[in-house]
Parts: C-alpha cells; structure tokens; sequence
C-alpha cells in the first residue's frame, strides 16, 4: 500500500531536509471552488453534496503525486491511495474524527459516508477509532464563508497530513461557490503541487 521514497536520488531531497527541520513547516493557502455543477449533479445522483465534493476532493488528492507523500519515522513514503479523516458533527455539537475509505464510484462512497457519520453519532469524544496514515485530514464548516483559516496543532507531533476545509456554500447570480483551505507540509508539497491540485479538483467539480 505504500512504498519508501528514495531520498538519494529525489530531486526535491535538499527542499525536504530545510523544511523538515522547521517547527512550523506548514503553509496554507485559501480560494474559492466554483460549485454549481457539482451541486446539480449530486442532486441528479440522490447523494448529499457533502459527500459529492469529498469524494471529488479525494479523487483530486490521489491524482497529484506530492499529496500522496507522507513523513513515517523521519521517512518518505508515497502511499497507493489517500482516504479521509473527515469531522462529522453529532445532535449535541460535539464532533469526532471518522474514516472513510475512498472509493471510485460516488454512489458507493457516499454510503461509506452515511455509515460513518452514523457511527460516529453512537461515540463520544474527538478520537472515535484507530486511524491509518494514509489520510488527508478534512472539515467543512457550512457555516462561514471564510477567507482565511488556520490550524490547531502540536509543533511536537510528527504530522505531514494534508488538511482541507471547505466553507459555506453561496450564490450569486446563479452560480454557486465554496471557499476551501488547504494546509500542507512544504517538505512534501509546494505550491505548484497545490496548484495542480486545486486545478484537477474544480475539473472534477465541473463534470
């Protein structure tokens, strides 16, 4: 499921080794997604948008090689495919982290969701299960149409995980967007590679 990246002949070895060393060596940056298709084709499907533009997130994820790559014991390792911790709300407005495998087919995926959005109803706290490393780390919060956001974290914890938030979902003039964060370690993603993929996703979005 994944394999060791060979830092001795990669040519982005001297870019990894300046930012690992870094307490912060995460960036971010924020735009706005163009929705309208993807809303009207999730609606022709009968799935929630919600898991609509996850699983198209996380088909954009899988296709940019730099997402791929995650930081195990001071090691690169490119894992064969990327699933989601998503944040799922429950009745009381507590939240829990969840798992969801990704899957090709939409309609399958966004019963991987349900299941698990109902799962986590049932558990209290943040941590709910054990969760592998093959993850972006991911939250929406509908109810902000942000410009800008940031990140809690430990500068202790060894984390490479991309983490992707979108935002709340307007209109205007017919045309509906969301804006989206995303978070990266610039050890293992740069901004072209952020680029490629915020490009393949608004071309998912647009099918």
């Amino acid at each position: 499921m994944k394999q060791k990246l060979d830092l001795t002949t990669w040519n982005r070895k001297e870019h990894f080794l300046f930012f690992k060393q870094m307490d912060e060596p995460f960036y971010g940056i924020t735009t706005t997604i163009d929705c309208t298709q993807a809303y009207a084709k999730a609606k022709t499907l009968g799935i929630s948008f919600f898991s609509y533009y996850l699983h198209k997130t996380l088909a954009a994820v899988n296709t940019v090689e730099n997402f791929r790559y995650r930081i195990i014991e001071d090691e690169v390792y490119i894992f064969d495919v990327i699933d989601a911790s998503a944040t799922v709300m429950r009745e009381d407005k507590t939240f829990g982290f969840s798992y969801m495998a990704f899957t090709e087919n939409p309609i399958d995926f966004a019963q991987i969701v349900q299941t698990e959005i109902d799962r986590i109803q049932t558990t209290t706290g943040v941590i709910t299960r054990e969760y592998p490393e093959n993850l972006i780390h991911f939250s929406a919060l509908p109810w902000i149409n942000f410009t800008s956001l940031s990140h809690a974290r430990s500068f202790t914890w060894p984390d490479s995980c991309p983490k992707i938030s979108f935002g709340k979902l307007t209109e205007e003039i017919g045309k509906k967007s969301m804006p989206i964060s995303v978070h990266v370690h610039h050890g293992l993603v740069d901004g072209y590679h952020v680029g490629l993929f915020i490009e393949r996703l608004q071309q998912l979005m647009n099918e």
